[in-house]
């Protein structure tokens, strides 16, 4: 859905429905936030494996149309406890784009450079261009909850004072809110999702990693020491939510314990997401038509 965005008369994008888009009123509790499929959810395996199919596809051609209209981009962020699903979700979902129409970029450990800067600046220079979608796999997001479980973290940043830490908290998702409303004015659709895994799912799946020779190279010890962290990363993560999903730029928790119904989910709601820019092929004015007539015959007449 396109709206206005309240006092300005700019056309934006607003949230599609969904029973997994987290509430505007900071009322989500992730307590109580489902890991697994809802209980009407019963598509088996092969009808799941289809509907994604046919997802993509249609996730092909509006990515074809967002090129050539070349007014809306998209940027899908990614956010999730380690052993979620963040990779094969958006290697899933976005199989059928065009890479040309298409960036993915991982935010990890940052370096030296971007300390030097503010916290939105190596991300924000990774925006994608309109006519294009952008994927963040983790992102700006980061400095409100890895910094906020390990604030030891912000010494390397050179921050010339370091208030409160919950000013600080408080502060950030003030600026990831403001910088995401100042994206939607300027024709980008934030879609963001939350791969809400649950504390067991991720035992089994690291164990996983351990056990198959071919996933080893997935494990790292230090995300066993994180799990120590579980609910310090639970309540980082409610806020942030709750602060920065906004009809804009929403956020989406989807259930994570069931692989193929989140890349289903996933796929599902940026397709329709997508869908409501009531995108198309620039149409022709008949000048150029005209001008097409004679390029035609040009080329007949080399034969």
């Amino acid at each position: 859905m396109r709206v206005c965005m309240p006092n300005s008369g700019i056309e934006i994008f607003e949230a599609v429905k969904s029973r997994h888009l987290a509430p505007f009123d900071g009322s989500l509790r992730v307590a109580s936030n489902p890991t697994v499929p809802p209980d009407d959810y019963s598509l088996g395996k092969k009808a799941a494996k289809e509907e994604l199919a046919s997802c993509v596809a249609q996730l092909r051609e509006q990515q074809r149309m967002l090129y050539a209209d070349n007014k809306w981009a998209v940027l899908l962020v990614f956010q999730a406890m380690d052993a979620a699903g963040k990779d094969g979700t958006i290697r899933h979902v976005m199989s059928g784009i065009n890479p040309a129409g298409c960036q993915v970029f991982s935010f990890k450990q940052p370096s030296t450079e971007e300390l030097e800067h503010d916290f939105l600046w190596r991300t924000s220079k990774k925006l994608p261009e309109r006519g294009r979608v952008g994927v963040f796999n983790r992102s700006h997001y980061e400095e409100v909850l890895v910094v906020r479980v390990h604030p030891e973290y912000l010494k390397s940043q050179n921050l010339p004072h370091i208030p409160d830490l919950n000013h600080l908290w408080a502060e950030r998702l003030a600026s990831i809110e403001q910088h995401e409303r100042h994206l939607a004015r300027n024709g980008t659709v934030v879609l963001k999702f939350w791969l809400n895994v649950s504390r067991e799912e991720q035992r089994r799946r690291f164990l996983s990693r351990l056990e198959e020779p071919d996933k080893n190279w997935k494990f790292s010890t230090s995300d066993v020491r994180e799990r120590g962290h579980w609910d310090e990363y639970m309540a980082a993560y409610e806020e942030a939510i709750n602060t920065t999903s906004k009809p804009w730029a929403p956020w989406y928790a989807i259930p994570a314990d069931d692989k193929r119904y989140m890349r289903l989910a996933v796929a599902r709601i940026v397709l329709a997401s997508i869908e409501t820019l009531n995108l198309g092929y620039p149409e022709v004015d008949n000048k150029t038509r005209d001008r097409f007539a004679e390029m035609r015959q040009l080329l007949e007449d080399e034969q």
